[in-house]
């Protein structure tokens, strides 16, 4: 007990003595050690890599989770260390309700079987979104995490008890100043002065110790920003695959929409009027974010096995014409088709049997064939 009690009212003299140390510094009525001005860099580089390692975490959990409430969740049973519950994203919370109307408000009706399309879509969207969730959680989030639940507690540990050692130096310091300037007075003071240099020699010694041991630590912030930069390039793969899923699932559901909508109103043009994204493959054009209809003509694609469509021949009805705005530059592959350049605006027609990925366009007295998704078609 007496022994206890001892380190106790040890400690709190120590704690007392850096108290007082540390509030004359600030009052300028004590001098401080500084550490060098390579030591201050690492310093404010190590605190600027934390800074914003935190609000990249904090902002890239709002991204993957917009729910607050289910952050807290989510936060509560990674701290009670259990597995976060599966949770439905919103993709299929709404393909289920659109599933659930469809049903009840007739599977074979028009609006029930888009309703059944659209599902769809948004049940893979909402599968995809949850791959990556998963993905950049792994990938991104938890690598920040370890960081600052990892190294940086133990460089702000290291970096506390540096202060400490820094006010004791300062505090020895202190000391054999004073017994210094009693020493002049009288020799009487001749083992004060001793006692302070050995203390002060001592804490020196523990100050550079410590100092080094904290270097070491604030110099490994190299390794941190090379282990995030591959975790960044590793969520930018997962960002990358998930919008490119997302288009995909997209492209196919506005052509199955296309070509129901146009069974529903022949003779119209169908989809929408929005600039359609540039295809996946510039080789290969996507389905188109708007299809055309098929309008009676003075002249149709050739059977299998005969000549190629003469372009020239080909002359649209008056009502099947429709303006477009080139999106994209677009080099022609072949004779049939009308090389393009980004903003002009051609006139687009379709033909019987005409592939629904293809238009023909006309500028001037030029024709060819044109993708439709390097056109956004004008009402």
């Amino acid at each position: 007990m007496d022994f206890n009690m001892k380190k106790l009212a040890s400690d709190a003299g120590i704690f007392f003595t850096r108290a007082v140390q540390f509030t004359e510094e600030k009052f300028g009525q004590a001098e401080k050690t500084e550490l060098d001005a390579h030591f201050e860099n690492l310093l404010a580089r190590a605190d600027s890599t934390k800074n914003w390692t935190e609000r990249i975490l904090r902002q890239t959990e709002v991204l993957l989770q917009p729910n607050p409430s289910a952050r807290v969740e989510e936060f509560l049973y990674e701290k009670l260390d259990r597995k976060v519950p599966s949770r439905v994203t919103n993709g299929e919370l709404l393909a289920q309700y659109m599933a659930e109307a469809a049903s009840e408000l007739g599977p074979t009706t028009p609006y029930g079987k888009t309703l059944l399309m659209v599902s769809e879509a948004e049940k893979r969207l909402g599968a995809a979104e949850r791959d990556f969730i998963h993905t950049a959680s792994i990938s991104f989030l938890t690598p920040l995490r370890n960081f600052l639940e990892g190294d940086w507690k133990t460089i702000s540990k290291e970096r506390r008890l540096l202060q400490n050692r820094r006010l004791d130096l300062d505090a020895c310091k202190a000391r054999l100043k004073k017994a210094k300037a009693a020493e002049a007075k009288a020799s009487l003071w001749n083992d004060e002065v001793d006692k302070a240099e050995q203390e002060l020699r001592v804490a020196q010694t523990e100050f550079d110790r410590q100092a080094e041991v904290t270097r070491l630590l604030l110099e490994g912030i190299s390794s941190t920003h090379v282990n995030h930069l591959r975790c960044l390039h590793e969520f930018v793969k997962s960002q990358t695959t998930y919008y490119a899923q997302c288009y995909r699932h997209m492209l196919d559901l506005q052509k199955q929409l296309g070509s129901a909508q146009g069974a529903i109103f022949p003779g119209t043009f169908v989809g929408t009027t929005e600039p359609a994204s540039p295809p996946l493959s510039s080789t290969s054009p996507t389905t188109a974010a708007a299809t055309m209809p098929v309008v009676p003509t003075v002249a149709s694609l050739a059977p299998p096995g005969e000549a190629a469509l003469c372009l020239e021949e080909v002359a649209p009805s008056a009502s099947g014409t429709r303006k477009a705005r080139v999106l994209y530059d677009y080099e022609a592959a072949d004779s049939s088709e009308l090389a393009l350049l980004a903003d002009e605006l051609i006139t687009v027609y379709s033909l019987p049997g005409m592939d629904p990925d293809w238009l023909i366009g006309e500028r001037g007295n030029k024709k060819g064939k044109v993708p439709v998704t390097y056109l956004e078609l004008l009402s």
